[in-house]
């Protein structure tokens, strides 16, 4: 059955870095009310914003304080809601981040839960009696370092899968649930089209808090261990739905890294928990599983051709995948999918084409339209993510050089993905007349949306095409509908697919690589995009130039 989000295109903002209009180095909501034009000549429908609600910004704005409110450094309610009139406007739609697996230590019920843990509020978290002097049990949380917490002068301890200053609140109380559903159906009441879902899966915990093999010299086991083992979570999520989501329509997207093999259906499917989840396939390539960046490992084009493909597959005859490049807590998509040294607006086109032709929705990150880059720090002190110090601080530890952690903690950074949206070559790239809270790209003066809105030849004028090519009246049915039929898996470092319609047939076909490719080919076609001004075509073979991506219509 047919859905309003099915054919959307959808943008992340990150607030803080989008653009400020006070000066005083920080993005806020008037920001984003003043750039609206810009999103919706890209061709957005729905605006994904990072979160904005009161919040101490211990792990930016992923620690609320208060679930009600806008953080002050944003804005308030009052800009609030004159961004959700004026997206209405525009036929656009505003999710907003739900952050419910945890809240802030300075959240009120943590406050009240601190002074009497073996009160009422004690029982809106996870509390238990340490094991002698040790904590309850061995797992590490995400950000490093154990998962319990010490309440000073008890030798009791509270759960975070986060920071410490992030308590995990206790989905088994019936008393928390009925708070976070009051709250969610406020902010729906209030014209949100939904929300994008953060951290859900860790919701479900398993209270006997066994331990488990160490995996790390620390003594610690990687918490995902856990979300293994634990049963029940899908009993939460229906709820969940039912007592928020259904009765609004509402479009959500789940943030969900740890859904057992075979069970996607049960999260996109016909009655899913979510609208939606991200496709993380192409993110967690290459990745080392005990969140250690610092152990990441390179990656192929076979490779990740291979996990996109599978993924596509995965979810044909499911539902709807949310498809990625990058986000907040990624390094720049550019600068990870493209190997150093081969980074240009050429490639940058070539991996618009595998964002925006797959199946699925897709979320651009606020300034990949622009093919933004990793930036460079010369200094860890010049880093705010807490995950980055964490990662440095546990390299050295393990014995890698200062130069070196610096290094790779520059490559994976969530900080990559956080610096201000470069908008023109003025001052701060044009983000704030003030000082930015994080330090501008330094390669802003060539890689702006100013230099780029006029030029035709500019990827931001590519992302335009190839929305432009989704929403089109000719080809909408089949690149939001149509089949993926993967194609060419013979040829190294090919990228190439059917989307296939009832009366339609496109094939994308994308040399991802820094040589040219021969390709037999004797199909009668109709070029509808290519990152190239031309096509060579000799005797049934395709000359591919080095990162050639084409959109072709099978006649």
């Amino acid at each position: 059955m047919k859905k309003w989000w099915h054919d959307k295109v959808a943008y992340q903002i990150y607030p803080k870095s989008f653009y400020d209009t006070n000066g005083d180095g920080i993005g806020d909501l008037k920001g984003i009310i003043n750039k609206l034009d810009y999103l919706k000549e890209l061709g957005i429908d729905i605006i994904w914003l990072s979160p904005i609600y009161c919040s101490p910004m211990v792990d930016q704005g992923y620690d609320i304080s208060d679930y009600y409110n806008i953080d002050p450094s944003f804005g308030t309610m009052d800009d609030m809601e004159t961004l959700l009139k004026e997206t209405k406007k525009r036929n656009m739609y505003v999710i907003m981040d739900l952050v419910v697996n945890h809240c802030s230590d300075k959240h009120e019920w943590f406050r009240k839960a601190l002074e009497d843990p073996d009160g009422e509020y004690g029982e809106y978290f996870y509390i238990r009696e340490g094991k002698g002097n040790k904590p309850p049990c061995n797992w590490r949380s995400y950000f490093g370092g154990s998962v319990w917490e010490r309440i000073p002068n008890t030798n009791k301890y509270y759960f975070h899968a986060f920071a410490k200053e992030q308590p995990d609140l206790n989905w088994e109380n019936p008393k928390v649930k009925e708070e976070i559903y009051k709250m969610i159906n406020w902010w729906l009441d209030k014209g949100l089209a939904g929300f994008r879902i953060d951290a859900i899966i860790n919701i479900k915990k398993d209270l006997s808090f066994q331990d488990f093999e160490a995996d790390g010299d620390d003594g610690l086991c990687d918490m995902s261990k856990m979300l293994e083992k634990v049963i029940g979570i899908g009993d939460m999520l229906k709820e969940l739905k039912e007592e928020t989501f259904d009765k609004y329509d509402a479009f959500t997207v789940g943030e969900v890294f740890n859904a057992k093999e075979g069970e996607l259906y049960k999260f996109i499917g016909k009655d899913g928990y979510f609208s939606s989840i991200f496709d993380f396939d192409m993110e967690v390539l290459g990745q080392e599983q005990s969140n250690r960046w610092y152990l990441n490992k390179d990656f192929t084009t076979n490779q990740l051709r291979d996990v996109i493909f599978k993924s596509q597959i995965e979810a044909l005859g499911i539902g709807f995948k949310a498809n990625i490049i990058e986000n907040h807590d990624e390094p720049r998509g550019a600068s990870r999918y493209i190997i150093d040294g081969e980074c240009n607006d050429i490639s940058k086109k070539a991996l618009a084409i595998i964002e925006v032709m797959r199946r699925g929705i897709p979320f651009i990150y606020q300034g990949q339209e622009i093919g933004m880059t990793n930036n460079k720090v010369d200094c860890i002190n010049k880093f705010n993510d807490i995950s980055t110090i964490e990662n440095y601080d546990r390299a050295i530890k393990e014995g890698f050089s200062k130069e070196e952690a610096l290094r790779l903690v520059n490559k994976f950074s969530r900080d990559n993905a956080r610096t201000p949206f470069q908008w023109d070559n003025s001052i701060n790239a044009g983000f704030t007349k003030g000082t930015p809270w994080l330090q501008v790209n330094e390669n802003y003066k060539e890689i702006n949306a100013k230099l780029q809105i006029d030029d035709k030849d500019s990827v931001l004028s590519f992302y335009k095409k190839l929305i432009n090519l989704r929403k089109s009246n000719e080809y909408k049915e089949v690149v939001v509908y149509g089949e993926f039929i993967p194609d060419l898996e013979a040829y190294d470092n090919v990228i190439a697919f059917y989307r296939k319609g009832a009366n339609k047939c496109l094939m994308v076909i994308i040399n991802y690589q820094n040589k040219e490719q021969i390709i037999n080919f004797n199909k009668t076609y109709k070029i509808l995009i290519n990152n190239y001004k031309d096509l060579k075509f000799v005797n049934n073979e395709l000359m591919l130039k080095p990162y050639q991506g084409i959109i072709i219509e099978i006649l």
